[in-house]
């Protein structure tokens, strides 16, 4: 086995790879509306790059869509090799570059840091000039395009116009679909989560909506002034087919109407639906523009499909789920099976569907089981914040509860590394359901400190609950009884804040309630999608079914279109050719990602019947046992500090704080995070590091 530094020495070497990639990827945008990109570099990629088998089709893949792959296949190799490096390592890395996650913005936009707000900023930058040369590139033919088409030179600069938006908007939808591609290597490899990113996608979608918007509100103008309405209908076959945008545009408008902040919380399952309509969308802007065009934003669109079909596999399987716990503040926690072979980081999530209740609804829940502590159980929070969990713990909590309950999963998904262990001191603040990703986190601390014996930063962890029930949650931070000797290794300090009840109400709720399932022979146990080394599976999948694509789309093009258009790109289909590798992309995917799914899941069946024997001699749990569960949080409150009445003064406590290096991890409202957020970002505790932390519940 490599040592680590040889490790380190390859994922640094892998890192540079990537950024030059990208580099080169990015100054091919900025060049492209350039004269010196049509005038030279153009007509040089053609004439070294034109062939029978991909036509126009392939100097633009070149350039824009295997730079891409490339990256991330690079980046499944970088998350591989991280995979055998230790936390204690990860977590010793560097700080000088740690203003970098310094907040910057935490009001408006949300928490935005150095790096994010300077790579927005590049952003813009990147599309005011691609648009702006654009212009500069195309008012030059104005004065012909007027004469050709006897029209006025401000309605030719119109028609400019409208096309630059409609280009500018495909600026944004080729990045739209990396923060939404939750298996993907692209976003570990930068340190980021897909839940963490969903910002980015928000983002870019209102951008991109704005210029397509723009883009068909201009044209509609232009046709009417020019007295050419009829183009609305046109579906041309060899050229930009109207009709399909138009469709492309109704179906992204209504998946950005129902995106408004009022609707999505008020009537989340019209926003739910309605944004399966991206299938739509992606389908008929990929007929209105044409496939070569389409492929200066297919990289993204490639992964995500290849994220998208993998997480379909994986939904089909029912999980075994082992039992539940119901809590007095209309809580549940419920534990599943998972192999051994799974492992996940601190505040990862996993999203779970229950048919029984909605076959289509999927929901993402915070991971609060530990896979070192506890390598053959997963377990989650559930509380009653919506229809959906209501329906759950209505099923679960019933006085006849049921003896199994059909389940399926998507994920885990999490960060690729965590940092936690850099700081002398945690102090994590949650308000309501914002404590789940906090113990997953203390659970990591108490393996780190209890099993490899190394030195743990103290804890505070300051807990905002409405009613006084809501303390029982803090039950759930050991796993089993027999870490709580092990968890008064930790140097933890809880302060409880009960806002709406006043006095000293212990002992007023009941102790909760532990319901036992029975799983079908046909569940299985939570496992990796793609074994234990995922990240190699899926740089192969990534790598072979592009591979397969090509091959396809060589042959399609060499014996179908090239005797009929010989690369004019002007005299086959366009509609047809766009189907046609469209239908060729779908099928190198499920080929390349269910034989790697297979493959692995026949592995994962071998497990699994070990698992399943072992459960099956375990006796069910006796009274005594589950009384047990109760005694960790008998150790905890002895540490616990409950106040009655008022909520925590942040600003003062965070500022008495005096540890030279404090991570501050907030997990709860909007308003909680950006004022925790401003305290650190504010300049006035030099020891404040804010940390960026996802939940959900």
């Amino acid at each position: 086995m490599a040592s680590p530094a040889i490790i380190t020495a390859v994922r640094r070497a892998i890192l540079l790879l990537a950024l030059l990639v990208f580099l080169g990827n990015i100054m091919m945008w900025i060049m492209m509306p350039t004269d010196t990109y049509y005038n030279d570099w153009l007509l040089h990629i053609l004439a070294h790059t034109n062939s029978t088998f991909f036509g126009i089709q392939g100097p633009i893949m070149l350039d824009f869509t295997f730079p891409i792959l490339l990256i991330a296949v690079l980046g499944c190799i970088y998350l591989h090799l991280g995979k055998r490096k230790s936390s204690i390592t990860e977590s010793k890395r560097d700080t000088k570059l740690r203003f970098l996650k310094r907040p910057m913005i935490v009001r408006g936009l949300g928490i935005v840091t150095v790096t994010e707000l300077a790579l927005f900023t590049m952003f813009i930058a990147l599309c005011v000039w691609y648009s702006a040369d654009y212009v500069r590139h195309w008012f030059k033919q104005v004065p012909v395009l007027s004469t050709t088409r006897g029209e006025k030179e401000w309605e030719s600069k119109l028609d400019r116009v409208g096309l630059v938006a409609g280009i500018a908007g495909n600026l944004c939808l080729t990045f739209l679909f990396y923060p939404v591609s939750r298996g993907s290597s692209i976003l570990p490899m930068l340190g980021l989560t897909s839940e963490g990113s969903i910002k980015y996608h928000i983002w870019l979608g209102n951008i991109a909506m704005a210029l397509f918007t723009a883009h068909g509100f201009l044209y509609f103008v232009y046709w009417g002034f020019t007295n050419r309405l009829s183009e609305m209908l046109k579906w041309d076959d060899h050229y930009v087919s109207n009709v399909a945008g138009e469709i492309s545009l109704v179906c992204g408008m209504a998946m950005w109407v129902t995106t408004y902040p009022t609707i999505r919380r008020k009537m989340f399952e019209l926003f739910l639906y309605t944004h399966y309509l991206y299938i739509l969308f992606i389908i008929f802007f990929i007929l209105h523009t044409g496939i070569g065009f389409a492929c200066i934003m297919l990289p993204g669109l490639y992964l995500f499909v290849i994220d998208r079909y993998l997480r379909f596999l994986q939904s089909r399987q029912k999980v075994r789920l082992l039992s539940a716990r119901v809590l007095p503040c209309q809580t549940i926690e419920l534990n599943f099976s998972k192999s051994r072979g799974l492992s996940y980081k601190p505040t990862s999530t996993i999203f779970i569907n229950v048919p029984s209740i909605s076959k289509l609804q999927w929901h993402p829940f915070t991971i609060t089981s530990n896979s070192n502590l506890e390598p053959e159980t997963l377990s989650v929070i559930i509380k009653c914040e919506g229809s959906w969990t209501r329906k759950l713990y209505d099923v679960i909590s019933s006085p006849s509860p049921i003896d199994h309950l059909q389940v399926s999963v998507e994920g885990p998904y999490g960060p690729a590394t965590t940092n936690f262990l850099r700081h002398d001191m945690l102090v994590m603040i949650s308000g309501g359901s914002g404590i789940t990703p906090f113990i997953s986190i203390i659970r990591e601390l108490i393996f780190i400190r209890s099993t490899l014996k190394c030195k743990t930063p103290k804890i505070k962890l300051i807990s905002v609950f409405k009613n006084f029930s809501n303390l029982s949650i803090l039950d759930l931070i050991l796993p089993t009884s027999s870490y709580s000797s092990n968890s008064g290794n930790l140097d933890l300090q809880i302060e409880a804040y009960v806002t709406r009840e006043k006095g000293n109400l212990k002992g007023k709720f009941e102790p909760s309630r532990t319901i036992c399932f029975k799983p079908n022979a046909s569940d299985e146990p939570i496992s990796p999608a793609l074994g234990p080394n995922s990240w190699l599976w899926l740089g192969a999948i990534i790598s072979s079914s592009f591979t397969i694509f090509l091959v396809l789309l060589g042959l399609f093009t060499q014996y179908i279109v090239y005797p009929i258009d010989q690369n004019t790109n002007k005299l086959y289909s366009y509609t047809k050719k766009a189907s046609v590798n469209m239908l060729i992309i779908c099928f190198s995917i499920v080929i390349a990602a269910s034989g790697a799914f297979l493959w692995n899941k026949k592995q994962s069946a071998k497990e699994a019947k070990q698992l399943q024997h072992a459960e099956e001699s375990t006796t069910i749990k006796s009274s005594e046992d589950i009384e047990l569960e109760s005694l960790p949080l008998e150790s905890v409150t002895k540490s616990i500090n409950v106040h009655y009445g008022h909520r925590p003064n942040l600003k003062r406590i965070l500022m008495e704080i005096k540890e030279s290096n404090v991570g501050a991890l907030v997990g709860g409202p909007k308003e909680m995070r950006e004022d925790v957020a401003a305290i650190c970002s504010s300049g006035q505790a030099e020891n404040l590091h804010f940390e960026s932390i996802s939940f959900t519940w």
